[in-house]
């Protein structure tokens, strides 16, 4: 019995093994399989893609039509594992804030307020001169322009005193060359009524009477006075060749240009100021990577102008006129080869 009992008990544990080994084996197939296969998802979330973030600017601005360009026509489409997207924001101060605190990777800004930022002066005077944040590459004209109402009876600078006048968002680089176009008039804004309000908003609130003017900093032609032009007809003030002189050599980012009257159908030529707007990234993006941005820009500029009119002004051979920061290494490199 004892010796029955054992044969019985020794049969049973070889059953158990068998059983315990075909159940350890099977899954380590499977396992070394899908470990493999989660090796390959966590390298492809982890290294093979990269997102990047781009700030804008208002949507009837040119900064958002050439930023969604940048990012899904020229990077998306011609940079492998990268993921970028564009998005809205109330451009260059805000956008500069965004690269130096880690919320967007590029950011388009005008070179001016660029300067200011690096050096701390200006609307940066508080924070001192900024950190973290180079140049790709200057890109068109911003142009300053001052938008009325046809009817207004605004024909010069010195007419918006005691009118309501609509400045660009708080702390905008449009702010600012207001701020500083009224400086050089002898108009502070306890002359004026300021708002604070967006270049869309801005048109609307002259279509509904509720601004007597705007100062609206962007590339020709503006959506936001297109669309105000279909709808009212309008007026540009000019601002004098003496006084843009004098501007200039206070702020050195400042140039004089003209703004042709086929561009909204104006009566005549205006003479106003402009500045470059430009490209900016974080000093933490990679050198490859921002060499083959930088690369696919050059080799891609038609999306640019096929996104709007001012991607024609976007090219190599300018693309450090006016640059008023330190130009990251990758861009760098990139230009260096040409």
């Amino acid at each position: 019995m004892k010796k029955l009992s054992f044969l019985m008990m020794l049969a049973l544990m070889l059953v158990l093994a068998a059983c315990g080994g075909a159940d350890e084996a099977e899954p380590e197939a499977d396992g070394g399989a899908d470990a493999g296969e989660t090796e390959d998802a966590g390298e492809a979330e982890a290294g093979g893609f990269t997102d990047i973030t781009i700030m804008s600017g208002g949507e009837q601005g040119t900064y958002f039509p050439l930023g969604a360009a940048l990012a899904n026509n020229i990077i998306n489409a011609n940079i492998e594992n990268v993921d970028a997207a564009s998005f809205s924001s109330g451009a260059s101060v805000v956008n500069i804030n965004g690269i130096v605190d880690g919320d967007a990777d590029l950011a388009l800004v005008q070179n001016d307020i660029a300067f200011y930022a690096g050096e701390g002066i200006q609307m940066f005077e508080d924070d001192g001169a900024l950190e973290g944040f180079q140049g790709i590459a200057t890109l068109y004209p911003e142009v300053i322009q001052i938008v009325t109402a046809a009817d207004s009876g605004i024909e010069t600078v010195e007419d918006l005193v005691g009118k309501r006048v609509a400045v660009g968002d708080l702390g905008s680089g449009a702010e600012a060359n207001a701020r500083q176009i009224l400086e050089i008039h002898d108009i502070t804004y306890d002359d004026i009524s300021e708002e604070y309000m967006s270049f869309g908003d801005a048109a609307g609130s002259i279509q509904d009477g509720n601004v007597d003017a705007a100062f609206i900093t962007a590339g020709l032609p503006t959506g936001a006075v297109e669309a105000l032009k279909a709808t009212k007809d309008i007026n540009l003030v000019s601002i004098s060749s003496e006084k843009i002189a004098e501007l200039a050599a206070e702020y050195p980012y400042y140039t004089e240009h003209t703004v042709s009257a086929d561009t909204y159908g104006t009566d005549g030529d205006v003479t106003t100021a402009a500045v470059l707007a430009m490209l900016v990234v974080s000093t933490d993006m990679d050198e490859d990577l921002v060499y083959e941005i930088t690369k696919a820009m050059f080799e891609n500029t038609e999306q640019f102008s096929n996104a709007h009119q001012q991607g024609e002004n976007i090219t190599l051979d300018s693309a450090l006129d006016g640059m008023p920061i330190d130009v990251h290494p990758g861009a760098q490199r990139y230009f260096d080869e040409q």
